[in-house]
């Protein structure tokens, strides 16, 4: 990892462990409900419209801790897309104050299990504060990077992650770590900050910080292509909103060869 690099993923940590702390001292993570910024050029009414709580529906929070609704710091539902079953093994990339994990301990039941890494201490503890308030037995929170994922191949069914990948400043480890870590056969959902692929990764960057979830955001077809690159089949990018001029939360979807 270069200097830069490193920099880049401190504050990238700074920012997640102030927001964990924000939490849970009572608050929310700064004046939105997201860690990721309003870009130059965000639509509608803001990023507390397409960033955080307000993308999942009502009836899937209402019964989980305030905390780990508060702490939503994505840019979509990755348990809504992921088409999660009963029994399944669910990895939660970048799993901040927990809200994915227990939605998908949920989902794929007591003979399921999910995990969730996540490089911030901070938020693990939120994490883990928010799983034992729910009484939720299947899942446990590790502590790594999303880069080198502290699990052994083939150890699970599904990886899901939400508005993270933007964050890593080497994201074809990312890919090839998900890919590891996937059975044969197994699949990914995920949402994530895309860009449009006639922005350039200047123009990206005018439109939000690297931090902001915006700058460090792959184009659609640099996504298709890094998947490839790591051998996913089935590859798939769907925008959803706009997030900012050119730029947009997206579903990435890809499957691991039987």
């Amino acid at each position: 990892m270069t200097g830069k690099d490193e920099v880049a993923r401190e504050q990238v940590r700074r920012r997640y462990a102030d927001a964990a702390r924000s939490v849970a001292d009572g608050g929310c993570c700064g004046s939105a409900a997201s860690c990721c910024e309003p870009a130059v050029g965000a639509v509608s009414a803001g990023v507390g419209t397409t960033f955080g709580s307000v993308l999942y529906e009502t009836s899937q929070t209402d019964d989980l801790p305030s905390q780990a609704v508060l702490a939503s710091l994505g840019c979509g539902n990755p348990t809504a897309v992921a088409d999660l079953r009963e029994g399944e093994r669910v990895l939660d990339l970048g799993s901040g104050g927990g809200i994915d994990v227990l939605l998908s301990a949920r989902r794929v039941g007591p003979r399921g299990f999910a995990y969730g890494v996540d490089m911030t201490d901070e938020m693990l503890a939120l994490a883990r504060a928010n799983a034992a308030e729910a009484c939720a037995q299947n899942v446990e929170f590790l502590k790594g990077t999303v880069e080198a994922v502290p699990l052994p191949d083939a150890a699970v069914d599904v990886v899901i992650s939400n508005c993270v990948i933007n964050l890593s400043t080497d994201k074809p480890a990312v890919l090839a770590e998900m890919f590891r870590v996937l059975v044969n056969g197994g699949r990914i959902g995920l949402s994530d900050v895309v860009a449009e692929d006639a922005l350039t990764p200047a123009e990206r960057a005018e439109r939000g910080s690297f931090v902001g979830c915006i700058a460090g955001a792959m184009s659609r077809s640099e996504y298709l292509d890094g998947l490839a690159a790591v051998g996913f089949v089935d590859t798939s990018v769907e925008f959803t909103h706009e997030v900012a001029l050119g730029m947009h939360g997206a579903i990435i979807r890809a499957a691991k060869p039987q």
